[in-house]
């Protein structure tokens, strides 16, 4: 009994002299007066000046140690299949449907296995990156019935005419009359070619597509009797266009990794094609299975930046707190791109993060910097982009060890409920 007395004595002795640990939240009254009121954090949504990697595409570029850092994010995408009044041009309803589950079903395989590029830069070997982006078919509203997937009969609408003087690649009265969530939702149309068109011994019937900003148009499904997974390569190149990038024969197309060809379809198809042919999703061949890693940063930087092309058919995920979805920083780590946040963020002991961009926490999310852990602003901003707020930033502190939150020129802290 003595022995017993004596060890919860001793527990509690111990216990006692421990430190234990704190958690606050770091506000404006936390700021050092030694910063100036213009670098000094506030909530405001002005226009400030921003670090120039916030700008480049390299920035973007999915970093496989920290795969997590880049959730999967989600296109959302709707189909309508053009048809004449007579239905006798393209898929029936039931067919269509099955068609167009199975060729997004072959986007989704190439999209993400990703190839090897058979083409590189002098010297390069270009390295095998996950795209870390998906399809998903999307209704509008709450129509128990509503597919994603629209049927229209529409004599003077239905078909696709590549060249000529009635071409109609480009022309948007289809996407004006039938669209569907443009606002949110990338339309596609599948448009058979004019029945004339093909009657042409002149005119090229291959399967082909446009796109434009919040539509796609392709064409060759039915009439040329193409599989699904051929459409989807033309899908997955179109929705390419969409989201920033440009063809990859070409000399300019903003990637260094995409080196220019011949535009060769096949090995056999011209002198030159068995060693110089490419399968890149944005050159012409028919392979178009593999992104680089400069094309899958200029997609993803097309996605994070606000005024982002092609951000608004992203569902932002980024809107609702999953915790199973928080960051642990673990080491010394540098976030030089903008980005969005599922869950909460913290920085353990002994680790460091520096943000020099836009960062935005959902609902309810907090970020803690652990006892001996430093939290970096760099010219950052940190916010929610839906409208609502996040908690704040929690500095932990054990005894004399405390979490340091270090902040750098323009930095700025919106929508926290603990700040200012």
């Amino acid at each position: 009994m003595k022995k017993l007395i004596f060890a919860l004595v001793w527990i509690g002795f111990f216990l006692a002299c421990s430190p234990r640990l704190q958690q606050t939240f770091f506000t404006l009254k936390d700021i050092p007066q030694s910063i100036s009121p213009q670098n000094t954090p506030a909530n405001s949504l002005q226009v400030t000046a921003e670090n120039e990697c916030c700008r480049q595409q390299s920035s973007y570029i999915p970093d496989t140690s920290h795969l997590n850092f880049m959730p999967s994010k989600a296109i959302r995408v709707n189909v309508h299949i053009m048809n004449a009044a007579d239905s006798t041009r393209n898929f029936s309803e039931e067919a269509g449907r099955a068609y167009v589950k199975d060729m997004l079903y072959h986007c989704y395989k190439d999209y993400s296995s990703n190839n090897r590029m058979w083409l590189h830069p002098p010297g390069q070997d270009t390295p095998v990156l996950p795209t870390r982006y998906h399809y998903v078919l999307t209704p509008q509203g709450d129509d128990p019935t509503d597919d994603g997937i629209y049927f229209h009969y529409d004599d003077e609408l239905y078909y696709f005419i590549r060249r000529g003087k009635t071409a109609n690649m480009g022309n948007r009265k289809v996407i004006e009359k039938y669209g569907i969530g443009l606002d949110s939702i990338m339309n596609i149309f599948m448009m058979p070619h004019h029945p004339d068109s093909i009657a042409s011994p002149t005119y090229q019937a291959h399967s082909a597509g446009i796109a434009l900003g919040n539509a796609i148009k392709i064409t060759g499904a039915f009439a040329l009797n193409k599989k699904s997974w051929m459409m989807s390569r033309t899908l997955n190149h179109e929705v390419g266009h969409n989201f920033g990038l440009s063809h990859a024969f070409n000399k300019n197309d903003g990637c260094d990794d995409t080196p220019p060809n011949p535009r060769c379809w096949s090995p056999d198809d011209k002198p030159g094609c068995d060693t110089l042919m490419s399968n890149n999703v944005m050159g012409y061949n028919n392979n178009q299975n593999a992104w680089t890693p400069c094309q899958i940063g200029r997609i993803h930087s097309h996605i994070s930046r606000l005024k982002g092309k092609g951000r608004k058919f992203i569902i932002p995920h980024w809107c609702r707190l999953d915790p199973k979805q928080s960051i642990t920083i673990t080491d010394h780590t540098v976030w030089s791109g903008e980005m969005d946040l599922y869950g909460h963020l913290t920085i353990q002991t002994g680790a460091s993060l520096e943000i020099k961009c836009r960062v935005s926490l959902p609902k309810n999310a907090k970020i803690t910097v652990a006892p001996g852990a430093k939290l970096i602003l760099n010219n950052a901003r940190l916010h929610n982009d839906c409208g609502d707020e996040w908690l704040g930033i929690e500095v932990q502190t054990l005894g004399k060890i405390k979490g340091e939150v270090v902040l750098m020129g323009n930095a700025r802290v919106e929508d926290a409920v603990y700040w200012g």
